[in-house]
């Protein structure tokens, strides 16, 4: 029996659809960083939830590189209403959304590891942006260096955080929208052949 070959479209542009979505959970991270975010607080670490949901975000809707790279530019922007170091956000949330943008390009072995990898994926964007903030921080606001050993259990606490965020809602989601999962096509074709061969 012939291989069947699943062909792929390659996202162009996003869709009315990934804009609106993009936009909800953008402002639903903003709402929840004021309204429950002040009140989370395990010794220094709490959820980003703006973070949290541009990782979201850009998980489900897998736009392209330089997309991702805007999201966390209005992420960065949205940022600025809150209390903190003006300016600096721009360059962190721009980072981890690039990070994520990249990330997503990597696709899961099988559908039982699609919730573990986007919930990674989160955890390795938030600490880059955690990381270059506190670098950004120390830079340019205080100078000791050595202080930043500090920030450390803080940022990798908040990137486990926002990891179970994205890892609890994930497929829920995938499946409110009636996405399809991305995992490796050798593994969806193998899936596809199997009745086949079966039948035989």
């Amino acid at each position: 029996m012939e291989k069947r070959e699943i062909v792929k479209e390659k996202k162009q542009s996003l869709t009315l659809m990934d804009l609106l979505l993009t936009a909800v959970l953008l402002a639903a991270g903003a709402v929840l960083k004021f309204f429950v975010g002040s009140f989370i607080n395990f010794f220094g670490m709490k959820p980003n939830f703006v973070i949290a949901m541009y990782c979201m975000a850009i998980v489900l809707i897998r736009p392209k590189v330089i997309y991702s790279l805007i999201i966390g530019i209005l992420a960065g922007g949205i940022c600025q209403f809150f209390p903190g170091t003006p300016y600096l956000n721009f360059a962190s949330e721009a980072a981890g959304a690039l990070c994520m943008g990249l990330l997503i390009l990597l696709p899961s072995k099988s559908k039982s590891t699609a919730t573990i990898s986007a919930a990674i994926k989160t955890f390795v964007s938030t600490v880059i942006s955690g990381g270059l903030y506190t670098v950004l921080l120390f830079v340019f606001i205080k100078s000791d260096p050595s202080a930043m050993v500090a920030y450390v259990p803080i940022v990798l606490g908040t990137a486990t955080l926002n990891a179970i965020i994205v890892g609890l809602l994930y497929l829920p989601l995938m499946k409110v929208l009636k996405k399809e999962l991305p995992i490796k096509d050798d593994a969806k074709t193998e899936t596809t052949e199997a009745p086949a061969e079966k039948a035989e």
